[in-house]
């Protein structure tokens, strides 16, 4: 597996593929919620794209928002689920953090990998609420506390 900082725009292709497969084909998500002004090149993101053999089977952005990391958008393709390309989604994600400086990230989690968030390290900071008809918690994570 291999993590890069998306510098094309066929890479950023590439990751909007893959959220709209897992977020709107796959969740229901409707795609006018999926898509932002924050998505451009140059825009207000950077955002990752983990490739295995040269396919992109994983995503997620990162955006500062108040002095905090935002993670967002993290998603893998479903065959590729389940080999720890999540914890390398989000360790990419906190470098991009600690490397503008950023203290602490934040996310919106899916109620249903609350434990996985956990094990790396996040804490839930928010009672369950619905985004597009599905249950997220908000976990937060030092990066101080960064292993």
């Amino acid at each position: 597996m291999e993590t890069v900082q998306i510098t094309t725009n066929e890479q950023l292709k590439q990751a909007f593929a893959i959220r709209r497969e897992v977020f709107v084909d796959e969740q229901g998500v409707p795609l006018e919620d999926e898509f932002d002004e924050y998505d451009t090149q140059g825009g207000a993101c950077k955002h990752l794209l983990v490739l295995d053999q040269d396919r992109a089977v994983g995503t997620g952005r990162i955006r500062a928002v108040d002095g905090v990391g935002k993670l967002e958008r993290i998603c893998i393709l479903a065959p590729h689920r389940k080999f720890g390309i999540g914890r390398i989604i989000l360790a990419g994600l906190e470098r991009l953090a600690a490397e503008q400086g950023l203290p602490k990230v934040k996310l919106h989690g899916q109620t249903q990998a609350r434990g996985f968030y956990e094990k790396l390290g996040y804490r839930a900071a928010s009672d369950e609420f619905m985004e597009d008809g599905i249950p997220h918690l908000l976990m937060v994570k030092d990066l101080a506390d960064r292993a």
